[in-house]
């Protein structure tokens, strides 16, 4: 169920009387509160990063984007990341958008109207991005439906799509009508294998088309994340699209925990790799600014970084099988979508309670001077980890380590 008004509410002001800091959003603002400005530049220096040496620009929207967003009741926001000036390339400027978006009927709701409502939510936050004429659009994991595979309960498949099904209808219809790419992360079913359930994104290029699809990689077994019930390991390796704006890929959800797997997409020349995520504020928020960041740094790409918002509540409790009592929920869906630079500078977060869509230029030169000034790829030897990782997959591997001799020696 979407947390309600009220509830949200209570959520807020308990995040006020507890003095926490809840993202991005609200850390801006406990410092500008309590920090001399010279102090707060040099803070938000260290947290944010500098983008080409300064700050980020916001960015000016359409009027129509802004009069969606207070009509509808979502958060829009802007920003540029630069690069610097070349000599023999032009500027590769393009828009990206973020959407975050909780759900909107109860869970006990006809599945039927539970999708159809969230496609009606979802619609005008794309007229935005299309009226700020985004070229390339990512919505959250399994956007379509309530994040329910914490129940276990097998009914949920039933809001699995073929690649080619309703939530990805719906969606060539307006990424023709804005010549915008869009990332589509669906539960997948696929009709052609068995009716094998997966999770899965689909990429749909700006003329409406199939690009192509990607299947999540790393499939969580931690806490109320059992996905495993629902669907396995994905099987289409890093694939990166090669699309009108430029070469594009998507790290599903819990693959952001595995260093490797950005690794990978960044090796197949990804310029901008996608997080769509759905994810909870008690199990991993300390980690969700640093990963993507880290990611962005260490492979000279951008990162683009969703998480769903608010609190859904299913009918039959179920347990975490950590001995603690049964309970209806996953906990909060905490938002804070947010866009990483390779030059280790990052957006500001869209909210932790309310739906929103973040918008970036992105000059994608950046990229290659990133990997000129650091030489991350010419100095990352390879081959020695290859050799590492070949040992470390044969049954008899031993690790490499050096014991102390004294550490065994028998005292006289």
């Amino acid at each position: 169920m979407e947390t309600t008004r009220n509830g949200q509410a209570k959520e807020e002001a308990a995040a006020a009387r507890d003095g926490s800091i809840c993202g991005y959003e609200s850390l801006d603002r406990l410092l500008r509160d309590n920090l001399s400005p010279q102090v707060f530049q040099e803070v938000s220096r260290l947290l944010s990063g500098l983008n080409c040496g300064r700050t980020l620009e916001a960015v000016s929207l359409a009027d129509s984007a802004k009069a969606l967003s207070s009509e509808c009741n979502f958060d829009v926001q802007a920003f540029r990341f630069m690069a610097d000036k070349e000599l023999l390339r032009e500027p590769r400027v393009v828009r990206v958008g973020l959407i975050q978006n909780s759900i909107v009927l109860p869970t006990t709701a006809s599945f039927v109207d539970q999708k159809r409502a969230i496609h009606q939510k979802v619609k005008p936050m794309i007229d935005a991005a299309g009226a700020s004429r985004v070229n390339i659009l990512c919505l959250q994991e399994a956007w379509m439906m309530p994040f329910a595979f914490c129940t276990r309960e097998k009914r949920w498949c039933e809001f699995a799509e073929p690649v080619d099904g309703e939530s990805t209808r719906f969606l060539q219809d307006l990424a023709k009508k804005y010549n915008m790419v869009i990332v589509n992360p669906i539960l997948e079913r696929d009709v052609n294998h068995g009716e094998t359930i997966w999770n899965t994104a689909v990429f749909i290029g700006n003329h409406g088309n199939i690009i192509g699809k990607h299947r999540k990689n790393h499939i969580p077994r931690v806490g109320d994340f059992n996905e495993s019930t629902y669907y396995m390991e994905g099987n289409t390796g890093h694939p990166v699209f090669e699309t009108a704006y430029g070469k594009i890929a998507v790290n599903i959800c819990y693959g952001r925990h595995h260093p490797l797997n950005w690794l990978a997409f960044g090796l197949n020349g990804a310029e901008i790799v996608f997080n769509p995520s759905a994810t909870v504020g008690e199990l991993s928020e300390p980690m969700w600014p640093i990963e993507a960041r880290n990611a962005a740094i260490a492979n000279s790409y951008f990162v683009g970084s969703i998480n769903r918002v608010g609190t859904e509540t299913f009918p039959n409790p179920f347990t975490s099988g950590d001995g603690k009592p049964q309970h209806t929920d996953f906990g909060h869906f905490y938002g804070s979508s947010h866009f990483s630079a390779p030059d280790a500078s990052c957006t500001p977060s869209l909210s932790r309670y309310r739906d929103g869509l973040l918008i970036s230029d992105m000059d994608l030169n950046l990229c290659r001077q990133l990997k000129d000034k650091w030489g991350f790829r010419m100095t990352s030897r390879y081959e020695l980890y290859a050799d590492m990782l070949a040992q470390y997959l044969k049954p008899d591997f031993e690790p490499q380590v050096v014991s102390d001799p004294l550490l065994h020696k028998k005292s006289s």
